[in-house]
């Protein structure tokens, strides 16, 4: 039994777009007519036609490009009315969908019966005009179909022997079988299969089965998603944490049954609730293990509790209590077992710690608990991104956050990143052999031991990022900062990256001045030179001071600013 809705194309194209099939339009694929509607199909337009023919034909014509994704989610609807009735529905393509006949047919009393209830409840359902043909196979069922014709059992090779090859949808084939003098199915399939092969191919012989009224395969039937959700309405509205943390636990005793029925176990879940005067409150919940019974109902619990109590830094309290009570598993696996980890990395410690972090976020809301995820970017500010807890860890700019270890640079005296003889261990690398007085300048190259060849990661580079080791503290807002050589004169940079005079102290804001004893740099950044309104050029120095402090500065536009500190 098949189920085929006309010109689905077009009606697709009036469920979305809102383009009325009742006028003359036609569904342009790589600049034919792919599909047209009935009033197109009056004035002499056909599958197969140019644009310009077909406009020809009809000037008021209207034109929609052909979107298969669109024909696919316009007929998803009239496929679940269909599963309201019948089960096992196998979807042929967009506009035509199968299914076993001998289950309807006995449900509601005949063939006809069953294929007049189906039109019927489509149509109630979703305004879409189908037909239904019944035959013993899908590819003479669907030609039925188009006539609403219900083919006798044993009949389907005697129903497809009048028919034109151009039945078969094969164009070429059919334009040779025609050449041969073989103009209907049922000369067709009076050939020899074996010379029908060594003749026209594979595909041919294909069609030589369905042209016999053989299916190549049986019914590939869709199985309609499993009811997941579980839900529970309560007379008398729930505006107390104890009255809710009771009604949770019993819910997600439920949704973890449904689960584990189905043999599967969630990681994400969707928490919903609905008040007395009609508010609509929702949450989602993730979890990087499984969640059990308990995990849900804790969960649940917390989220309640964050919205019922109300107070100073949390969410608006709701206006009337909670009467109806929704828990969605967003995030559905397989229940196969959650291997813990040999030194506690999702051991008791961990597992207490997301306890606490995801209740935080239940009362405070899912902002509340971040963590920071290292990714590309030439400043530190611009390496760091903030997501929420639970969230997916993703950088906010491809690539490595750094350098590996043994790639760091070096100074002059050969040391890795600990600073130079004599110096704290928190110089930053590069520092060495940058002495104030030195009269040297940096240049931002990275000396290796024995002149090795540091292998570049496969992420994408950014030229002029920092060497490690990162700075501890990322200021928020760069600080102001002036910085003179030895004779108290300003200290710059020109177009060509040369410092106008070795750096000897330091100024951060309204401080006195610091002795700079080490500096590393500079590091010259020009970024998104094509925006105007976003183009930025600076260049970076690290400078040690004489109090132990080491800052990392930006020069720009000739104005220092600090922003970061090492520890």
């Amino acid at each position: 039994m098949l189920l085929w809705c006309p010109d689905w194309p077009v009606v697709a194209a009036e469920i979305v777009e809102g383009v009325p099939a009742t006028g003359p339009v036609v569904v342009l694929h790589a600049n034919r007519v792919v599909a047209c509607s009935e009033r197109a199909r009056a004035d002499g337009i056909r599958r197969g036609l140019r644009k310009r023919e077909a406009q020809g034909r009809c000037p008021g014509l209207t034109v929609v490009d052909y979107d298969p994704a669109r024909d696919v989610r316009a007929f998803e609807p009239v496929v679940a009315a269909m599963e309201d009735l019948v089960a096992g529905v196998e979807v042929v393509r967009p506009g035509a969908c199968a299914v076993a006949a001998r289950g309807p047919t006995r449900y509601f009393g005949g063939e006809e019966a069953a294929a007049e209830r189906i039109i019927e409840h489509v149509a109630q359902t979703c305004a879409v005009e189908s037909q239904v043909g019944i035959a013993d196979g899908v590819f003479a069922a669907g030609l039925a179909a188009r006539t609403g014709q219900v083919v006798p059992p044993g009949g389907t090779p005697g129903f497809l022997a009048v028919l034109p090859v151009e039945a078969l949808g094969r164009p070429a084939l059919a334009d040779l079988l025609r050449r041969l003098g073989i103009r209907t199915l049922g000369d067709f399939a009076a050939l020899p299969a074996g010379d029908v092969l060594a003749r026209f191919g594979f595909d041919a012989a294909l069609a030589h089965r369905l042209a016999a009224g053989r299916d190549h395969r049986p019914l590939a039937v869709r199985v309609p998603p499993a009811e997941l959700t579980v839900s529970a309405d309560y007379d008398e509205p729930l505006d107390r944490v104890d009255a809710a943390a009771f009604a949770a636990r019993a819910l997600a005793e439920r949704l973890h049954d449904r689960l584990a029925a189905h043999g599967l176990a969630c990681t994400r879940l969707g928490v919903e609730a609905v008040t007395a005067h009609g508010q609509e409150l929702h949450r989602v919940w993730r979890h990087d293990g499984l969640l059990t019974a308990t995990a849900i109902a804790d969960r649940l619990r917390w989220q309640l509790d964050g919205w019922l109590s109300g107070g100073p830094g949390r969410p608006s309290r709701p206006t009337a209590g909670i009467i109806r009570l929704r828990l969605v598993p967003d995030g559905v696996l397989a229940q196969v077992g959650l291997q813990p980890g040999l030194w506690g990395a999702t051991g008791e410690e961990r597992e207490r710690a997301h306890r606490s972090l995801s209740r935080v976020q239940g009362l405070l809301g899912p902002e509340s608990v971040v963590t920071a995820v290292l990714g590309g970017g030439r400043s530190p500010a611009d390496q760091v991104r903030l997501v929420p807890w639970g969230d997916e860890r993703l950088p906010a700019r491809p690539g490595e956050p750094g350098w590996p270890a043994a790639d760091r640079p070096t100074g002059s005296d050969g040391s890795t990143g600990s600073g130079p003889a004599g110096a704290p261990d928190s110089v930053p690398a590069g520092m060495a052999g940058r002495r104030s007085g030195s009269g040297g300048r940096s240049k931002g190259r990275r000396a290796r031991p024995g002149g090795a060849t540091p292998t570049r990661p496969e992420l994408p580079p950014w030229p002029g990022r920092l060497p490690p080791p990162a700075p501890a503290v990322v200021l928020p807002a760069p600080l102001a900062a002036t910085v003179h050589d030895a004779t108290g004169g300003p200290v710059g940079v020109s177009a060509r990256l040369q410092l106008t005079a070795a750096p000897a102290r330091v100024a951060v804001g309204s401080a006195p001045p610091v002795e700079i004893v080490g500096w590393a740099g500079p590091w010259p950044v020009d970024e998104r030179w094509w925006a105007p309104t976003e183009a930025r050029r600076a260049a970076r120095f690290q400078l040690l001071l004489a109090d132990g402090a080491a800052l990392l500065l930006a020069v720009e536009a000739g104005q220092w600013l600090v922003e970061a500190i090492y520890d």
